[in-house]
């Protein structure tokens, strides 16, 4: 059994094609229960968040997991496998463990460093338990890749890398706006990027602030939490006219914002005159900007999309006075930023190495532990034989020559199943050489691969979890 991953994101698929391949909660349901039907499958989990769509699996075999991920995502997605095939990306054995944790690490997010990917992925864990998609093999891989993002975040100032992606923003709409103290600022969303990018304007100053969200309680907390006023989602239309500039992350599938809740252009004041930014009625007016045509002057506003799909619809970038920023717009980052994803791919490369050691050695345990039972079968052979030769043997002498026997059989067995272990880790596997060796069957081997419901909750390289 290996592990594999197949799916698509903004890594792989341009944001047209992310935006048609996000899943409602019809389309989670359709596409776990078309793939928990598969012979090739024996363990599934699925992470869809909203820039990315990835199946995890224990496959059988390589090209049958391939073909019934891929025909079951074009079928749960509604897009052509052909189309799809071109913007899916394989990971299979190594290279799935590696992605899981850069994934997990938030190396692999547009937002680079976002925590956000932490509790979607223990979500997805969850569920996969509850629904009995996931056995030993995954839980134990996606409980260390979540040791590995939190210890990536402890470790280094990755979530600066998020808290820079927002600034960004920030320094893109001010040449728009004005000064970002003067702004009315709306944050639409509350998970933890709408959260981060709250508390960025918060600590940065601003006008006003204003969290809406569909869950008000939410909305409350995060409010709350800056310094803000709360609205209520049936408010959201009344909130976006009233502000300056409005940053939108909130996950959902398909537009948040578009024109329809939009108001038609606000005219300015007759003055055509530029005033001093330090003047209050001055600094209102300088939000509006003559733009051609008839209207005349309109309201300058800006909109920063943090989110995948895009929560802001394309034409509200295209009205007049609107600036559209997405997160195609704001770019790489600095060289500082870089040093710290540096550090975090250093983190995620001993992990990945620590725990391809740990499961290859684990590999090669149920062999062992089937070899040491054919040894203790023909030492209890041998012993039944032994009694039956001397019946005037003592019970004490008997249980010595048992003992002995068992000693014996450990001293021979310890080093080559040790060493076994150890070259397991580094990549030689001597398993199949071992069964031929002592005959064992390799169908015996599945009685012990799984270890008891006590032992499932340890880490593979040691310890409790």
């Amino acid at each position: 059994m290996s592990t594999i991953v197949i799916g698509l994101s903004h890594r792989s698929a341009p944001i047209a094609t992310l935006e048609r391949a996000a899943l409602d909660p019809a389309g989670r349901a359709d596409l776990l229960e078309r793939l928990s039907g598969s012979e090739q499958l024996h363990e599934v989990l699925l992470l869809d968040t909203c820039n990315r769509v990835e199946v995890y699996a224990e496959a059988a075999t390589f090209h049958g997991a391939v073909t019934e991920i891929g025909e079951a995502l074009a079928a749960a997605t509604g897009m052509p496998l052909a189309e799809l095939r071109d913007n899916l990306y394989v990971h299979f054995s190594d290279r799935a463990v590696a992605h899981l944790f850069s994934v997990s690490a938030g190396l692999d997010s547009m937002a680079v460093g976002e925590a956000q990917i932490l509790g979607q992925l223990r979500e997805s864990l969850r569920e996969g338990r509850a629904a009995g998609h996931v056995g030993s093999g995954l839980d134990g891989l996606v409980q260390q890749a979540l040791r590995v993002g939190k210890r990536a975040h402890s470790e280094t100032d990755i979530d600066g890398v998020s808290r820079s992606l927002i600034e960004r923003g920030i320094g893109l709409v001010e040449p728009h706006l004005g000064s970002l103290t003067e702004l009315r600022v709306a944050v639409v969303g509350a998970g933890a990027m709408s959260s981060l990018a709250a508390h960025t304007i918060s600590r940065a100053g601003c006008g006003s602030l204003t969290v809406v969200n569909r869950t008000f309680d939410a909305a409350q907390r995060l409010a709350g939490a800056v310094g803000a006023t709360a609205r209520d989602w049936s408010e959201l239309s009344d909130v976006l006219a009233e502000s300056d500039l409005v940053v939108s992350c909130t996950g959902a599938v398909g537009h948040v914002i578009d024109e329809s809740l939009l108001p038609a252009a606000t005219p300015t004041p007759t003055a055509e005159t530029r005033f001093q930014r330090s003047d209050p009625a001055a600094a209102e007016s300088e939000r509006y900007h003559r733009v051609s045509g008839e209207r005349g002057p309109v309201r300058r506003q800006a909109f920063i999309d943090l989110a995948l799909p895009r929560d802001v619809a394309v034409e509200v970038g295209e009205r007049p006075g609107v600036l559209l920023v997405s997160l195609e717009d704001l770019g790489d980052g600095s060289g500082a930023e870089h040093d710290q994803v540096g550090a975090v791919r250093s983190i995620v490369a001993g992990e990945v190495d620590d725990y391809l050691v740990a499961r290859r050695a684990a590999s090669v345990a149920p062999t062992v532990a089937l070899l040491r039972a054919h040894a203790a079968d023909v030492v209890a052979q041998e012993l039944t034989r032994l009694r039956a030769r001397t019946p005037g043997l003592s019970e004490s002498d008997a249980a010595q020559v048992q003992l002995t026997v068992h000693r014996v059989v450990d001293k021979l067995l310890h080093t080559p199943t040790v060493r076994m272990k150890q070259l397991a880790g580094e990549g030689h596997d001597y398993t199949a050489a071992l069964r031929e060796l002592f005959d064992l069957d390799p169908r015996h081997t599945e009685a012990v691969r799984t270890p008891p419901p006590e032992l499932r909750d340890t880490d593979p390289r040691g310890g409790e979890r």
